[in-house]
């Protein structure tokens, strides 16, 4: 049987010299032999290792009578967790074990007896409800205290359990342990482990502690300190402390407690007992020091001396993890590089947006992708007219629709939040929503959409009208009802000088993916190096644009197409000029019409009767049309480059506006050279077809303006064939971007607007790991990845590589772009500065390792 000895690896008395580790004995026993070596005062402890907490779990037990002994005769003990993360949770501590009814009598000598028989109750209670599993009712509900309650509580023990209280502390050990054992490998508490990251084989340690009870003669008590806030991350001394207390219970009476330092609201330590607080603020900034991060320290009085018995990682919200890492790197701590590594990049999404406060009550209404980050609250619509509507009322709103198209673009700007029944990750909904920054949430497909009636269903039945409050969580992909307390977004002075370490670290290029001016403006003040992708059909959906663009749509000949063009050129020449004026030179990747055109065209009555009025047409003739241009796989027909080559008009006009406003922006000083992107090539004598027309279009406008300008032509590779013929193209175009969105639903067969219905059955099940519009598929679309980057460097070594779908804000997706050798990533204006972050971590990863 196994014995306590420090240099047993198994049940190892804590000593500065034990054999442990982290991954062996879990986080909190690896700090407190941390604390010994810093000699502050931590009672005698003993810890178990994962290998000998699963052996209890399945019977095999240490020698109980030895464990005891080490604490010495009559020694009470407590037992907490220790998981190698303390994210991962564990099952709570229990206090007191030894209460008997001879320490009982021991205790009334020194301590009294309302003192004495209290910690025996609160021993039955706990060990009762979480060892011996009766009924919590029974024992909760004593509401006697002191030798009353103890007798009430033994009574309930006994005729529940059909037995008397275990009086052998050896005995009440070895149950205590079995209980925590087999609680940690239970089928929920696994389930629960890996829902927040574990592994399914996480292993728990568990640490045996003499008790400092806290109770008895001259100043006797328990605390909490930290010198930090959690929610700011500014130093500040907080906690609490509760004279004749145990454990944390200074937290859980804060009426009756003090503070800690002197406070307006009521007495504090500091005041109490001055000499006592001084101490314990030296040895938390010498764990501060030491152990190279924030810590809670749990602290115990007996007669005037401090007890350490705990010490944790101190809780923090996102902002207050930037900032803490921040200034133990200013204070000569940590490294920058360091710094940088200890902030997950997720968190630093969550300061983007504004976020449902983490004690808000939530009432949740339905669930559904997590497409767009943030907290928005609004009335219900069900349609981009109301939304402009409310927005000209100052009424924020949710929009509402079954999906998104192009159309809604106008209704998605002026919501505060968007909501769709279908749709995945990288749905329209969700690809405008990350990139106007607004919470989105898709494929909520549990909850019921009725358009006619202007309903949402939940899962429960509740009925929601439009006009109804509702909350939608981004973050997570909840819907909740009415309006929960929420966090404003904090890009603080931390954050930036944050960013600025990432930057130094970083090895690839973060540009953002921008459609208009304001994207543009967005992705400047997240420090984004360029346009990686401006998507111009979006610039066509303006009230004064549509109805050109339809025009252009009906034309019969190359002339009337032209001259319907002709109306749009101006604005499109506008519109690139300002993104040029706001990039200040940095690179802006352009790409050109890609849709097909029934996008652009109305689909129901009203919009039909409308169309035919500005076209001076009967409707007839226009729903005719309509339905002419109607496509059965609209997303791989006519669109894209196979639009340039067989309506040239188009890209003759969206060129000729790119030069005019490149040679506008060169008379203001900034030095612009646009890179022009062809959509959805598969074959080379496309490039060559359109590259063709375009320097004749440069041409012309040089000759025109009697100025010189350079362009760059490059290809988005969305299609497999693209890929597999990349050492093909690559000699036509200086730079080919990997447009991940497409290339993922052509790969997989899967239609990114529906794939969400059973996406998440799929993960679950193990069919794919992740969902592929979410996660860049590293197996599949990787490989075509890296065959088209290897073919194009083959034949063109200096060809520029990139990604530019959704999948460029992830950071799995990132790593893998480093390793092809892509020289940039483009993402979302909000998912900037998160990649930016994870490029750094991955640079320094490389390094260290």
């Amino acid at each position: 049987m196994q014995k306590p000895d420090e240099q047993n690896p198994d049940v190892t008395l804590i000593t500065p010299s034990s054999p442990m580790a982290t991954p062996t004995h879990g986080g909190r026993a690896k700090c407190l032999q941390r604390l010994v070596r810093l000699d502050l005062p931590v009672p005698q402890t003993v810890a178990l290792s994962f290998d000998m907490v699963h052996k209890i779990a399945g019977g095999d037990m240490p020698d109980m009578q030895a464990l005891v002994a080490a604490f010495g005769q009559g020694a009470l003990l407590c037992v907490r967790p220790s998981s190698e993360d303390p994210d991962w949770g564990g099952p709570g501590a229990i206090l007191n074990i030894g209460m008997n009814d001879d320490r009982l009598r021991d205790l009334t000598e020194t301590l009294g007896a309302e003192a004495a028989a209290e910690l025996y109750l609160r021993f039955v209670q706990s060990f009762a409800i979480h060892v011996a599993r009766l009924d919590p009712d029974l024992f909760e509900e004593i509401e006697a205290t002191g030798a009353e309650g103890l007798a009430e509580a033994l009574r309930a023990y006994e005729d529940e359990a059909e037995e008397e209280f275990p009086q052998d502390p050896a005995v009440q050990l070895s149950e205590v342990l079995r209980s925590m054992a087999r609680a940690w490998e239970g089928t929920t508490a696994r389930l629960l482990r890996q829902a927040k990251g574990a592994p399914m084989d996480a292993g728990l340690g568990l640490v045996v502690q003499e008790m400092a009870l806290g109770l008895g003669q001259g100043e006797c008590g328990s605390g909490v300190l930290q010198l930090v806030n959690s929610d700011t991350g500014l130093p500040q001394v907080t906690g609490r402390y509760l004279s004749q207390s145990q454990g944390r219970e200074a937290l859980q009476q804060e009426s009756e407690s003090l503070y800690l330092v002197k406070d307006p609201r009521g007495p504090s330590l500091e005041e109490a007992e001055p000499e006592i607080f001084s101490r314990l603020q030296v040895h938390a900034e010498l764990m501060r020091r030491k152990l190279r991060e924030e810590m809670q320290i749990e602290f115990t009085l007996v007669g005037g001396e401090v007890h350490i018995l705990d010490g944790v990682r101190v809780q923090r919200s996102a902002r207050a993890g930037v900032r803490i890492a921040v200034r133990l790197a200013e204070d000569g701590i940590i490294s920058r590089q360091e710094a940088v590594m200890r902030i997950e990049p997720r968190a630093i999404s969550e300061l983007l947006h504004r976020q449902v406060a983490p004690d808000a009550p939530r009432d949740v209404i339905g669930a559904g992708i997590a497409a767009s980050p943030g907290a928005a609250t609004g009335k219900i619509v069900f349609s981009a007219t109301e939304a402009q509507a409310s927005l000209a009322r100052n009424e924020a709103c949710i929009l509402v629709r079954r999906e998104t198209s192009p159309e809604d673009i106008r209704g998605m700007h002026a919501a505060a939040g968007v909501l769709t029944e279908r749709g995945g990750m990288t749905s329209h909904a969700a690809v405008i929503g990350r990139g106007l920054g607004k919470p989105c949430v898709v494929g909520a497909a549990k909850m019921k959409l009725n358009l006619k009636r202007k309903t949402i269903t939940s899962a429960t039945g509740k009925v929601f009208r439009a006009g109804d409050v509702i909350t939608l969580d981004g973050t997570l992909g909840q819907i909740l009802a009415g309006e929960p307390d929420t966090i404003e977004a904090a890009l603080d002075d931390a954050f930036q000088t944050l960013m600025a370490w990432a930057d130094e670290a970083r090895d690839i290029e973060i540009r953002a993916n921008a459609d208009t001016p304001a994207d543009a403006a967005t992705a400047r003040n997240f420090a984004a190096e360029g346009i990686g992708l401006c998507r111009t059909e979006h610039m066509f959906f303006e009230a004064d644009r549509i109805t050109p663009m339809r025009e252009m749509i009906f034309a019969d000949t190359p002339e009337d197409r032209q001259a319907a063009l002709a109306i749009l050129l101006p604005m499109q020449r506008a519109d690139f000029s300002e993104l040029f004026r706001i990039m200040e030179g940095l690179p802006v990747v352009i790409r050109l019409f890609d849709p097909p055109l029934h996008e652009f065209l109305p689909s129901d009555r009203p919009g039909l009767r409308d169309l035919a009025e500005a076209l001076d047409l009967p409707v007839s003739d226009v729903t005719r049309r309509v339905e002419a241009l109607g496509e059965y796989n609209p997303m791989l027909g006519l669109r894209g480059v196979r639009l340039g080559i067989t309506l040239p008009e188009i890209y003759d006009m969206q060129a000729r506006a790119i030069f005019e406003a490149t040679l506008d922006a060169l008379e203001d000083g900034d030095p612009v050279e646009p890179e022009i992107m062809l959509p959805l090539v598969s074959a080379k004598r496309e490039v060559e077809l359109i590259r063709s027309r375009i320097d004749a279009v440069a041409a012309a406008v040089r000759a025109e303006r009697g100025e010189e300008f350079t362009y760059r032509l490059g290809v988005m590779v969305e299609t497999p064939r693209a890929c597999l013929r990349a050492g093909d193209i690559a000699p036509h175009a200086q730079f080919l971007s990997f447009g991940t969105n497409d290339l993922t639903q052509m790969t997989y067969g899967l239609s990114r607007d529906d794939a969400g219905r059973f996406m998440s059955d799929y993960v679950r099940q193990g069919v794919f790991g992740e969902d592929p519009f979410h996660v860049l598929d590293i197996e599949g679309v990787g490989e075509l990845l890296a065959i088209g980057a290897e073919r194009a460097r083959m034949i063109q070594r200096d060809v520029t590589l990139s990604i530019c779908g959704e999948h460029g804000g992830n950071p799995a997706s990132i790593a893998f772009c480093r390793a092809v050798g892509m020289n940039y990533v483009s993402c979302s204006p909000f998912r900037v500065p998160v990649a930016r972050l994870a490029a750094a971590q991955l640079a320094i990863a490389d390094k260290i390792s």
